[in-house]
């Protein structure tokens, strides 16, 4: 039987839907910025995309376009500027940065409680202590495309263990109650770990390294990889043609996880909204709540 495809734009379109009638509800507008330093097109796209889904749910978008010479003491200014803005609930500098700019420095500035890419050391911490924050967006939106299927006891192979992904992601399925394991590419017998697998998480990397045969029968094969290989066409991490022939269900590329990662980060800023006007009425303790450094 092929496997059940995991619909991750239509995932996501909910999540929209979702999000957008929450905003509505409110009264105020929670506020996005997204700085964007130099003219990578592939970043400048997926600004734009960032900037489009956030003002289609009600989010107030704000996009900062730096030239790619910008000096690391402007950009932290820039993020100063931000954290201290009261309009502004969530903050996206938007990765890789020009290799001249001290990429964990931007980080760390920023205030946890806008942490909206979920990458802060305080927002990583609460995720591995198993306390509310800020999580990563794709992250968020794998175990989002899980809902539905057995996570308790269930055997979880995360193949990739970037702080982006697959860190975070074995963090989130071990508090759900999966037996977890956390493989990449230089795992012994990487395709007898991924044998076992009752759920596999596909985050290495390299175009169509997982094969059919390394599948158990009827595993969910979620795959975060997009590669663009010399012809042109995009695809994921696992060969999706032979892994659809066994897992039961699984996500394509394109259409899978992408779409998830954009409705997560307009989630995250509702919730970063929320809790930071809770913070300021001292209904929420440190610290969840605001501390710029």
């Amino acid at each position: 039987m092929a496997a059940r495809i995991i619909d991750g734009k239509a995932v996501a379109a909910a999540l929209r839907a979702d999000v957008a009638a929450r905003v509505a509800g409110l009264g105020y507008r929670p506020g996005l910025a997204v700085v964007l330093v130099g003219d990578d097109a592939a970043s400048a796209v997926y600004v734009r995309n960032k900037d489009r889904a956030a003002s289609g749910v009600g989010i107030v978008t704000r996009t900062i376009r730096l030239p790619a010479v910008t000096a690391q003491a402007e950009l932290l200014a820039t993020v100063r500027t931000l954290n201290d803005d009261p309009a502004i609930d969530g903050i996206l500098v938007q990765l890789p940065l020009p290799a001249h700019l001290d990429q964990r420095a931007v980080i760390d500035l920023i205030d946890p409680a806008k942490d909206v890419d979920g990458l802060h050391p305080i927002n990583v911490g609460r995720l591995h202590g198993g306390l509310p924050g800020l999580a990563p967006c794709t992250p968020r939106g794998v175990v989002k495309l899980l809902d539905g299927v057995s996570l308790r006891g269930a055997r979880a192979v995360v193949v990739g263990r970037s702080a982006l992904v697959g860190r975070p992601v074995a963090a989130m399925l071990t508090a759900l109650d999966a037996t977890v394991t956390l493989a990449h590419s230089r795992t012994r017998e990487l395709e007898g770990e991924c044998r076992r697998a009752d759920v596999l998480i596909a985050a290495v990397g390299r175009p169509e390294m997982i094969r059919g045969e390394w599948l158990a029968h009827g595993a969910v094969v979620i795959d975060v990889g997009i590669n663009r290989l010399a012809d042109g066409r995009l695809v994921g991490d696992v060969a999706y043609a032979e892994c659809a022939a066994v897992a039961a269900a699984i996500t394509p590329v394109p259409g899978g996880v992408g779409p998830m990662t954009i409705a997560c980060l307009l989630e995250n800023t509702l919730d970063a909204a929320i809790a930071r006007r809770a913070c300021d009425q001292k209904s929420v303790q440190r610290p969840f709540c605001s501390q710029s450094p």
